[in-house]
């Protein structure tokens, strides 16, 4: 079965959705993306510390647009090395060009990787 988010991988951006998580307001950013399957992964150069991912930490549910569609996501870090290595080489290979057998550029081996599990219709 095809992938519906599969039509979006060469898009250069999507925008994420978080609710504040002392306003309460969503608050959208516009950020790099890597897609494999139906998770979207982004990678946080701040770390913990960027607001983003703060908000994405006190309530998981999000929402991320890519092109004209939305989609209701679920948030996660990363935890899992081999899944690590896949959101960092993703990214890394669609907006700097490495290959396998490289190494990453300080970004891509450093920054926290996040994913969104996206809820696709069935």
């Amino acid at each position: 079965m095809s992938n519906e988010l599969n039509t979006f991988a060469s898009e250069d951006y999507c925008y994420l959705t978080t609710t504040g998580r002392v306003s309460s307001k969503p608050h959208e950013i516009e950020i790099w993306f890597g897609l494999q399957g139906s998770s979207l992964y982004l990678l946080s150069g701040g770390g913990h510390s960027s607001d983003w991912v703060k908000n994405l930490l006190a309530q998981p549910a999000v929402r991320v647009r890519l092109g004209k569609q939305t989609y209701e996501a679920t948030g996660r870090i990363v935890e899992e090395a081999g899944e690590q290595t896949l959101a960092r080489g993703l990214l890394a290979a669609k907006y700097y060009h490495w290959e396998t057998g490289e190494p990453l550029n300080e970004w891509a081996a450093t920054a926290l990787p996040i994913a969104l599990d996206v809820k696709l219709a069935s």
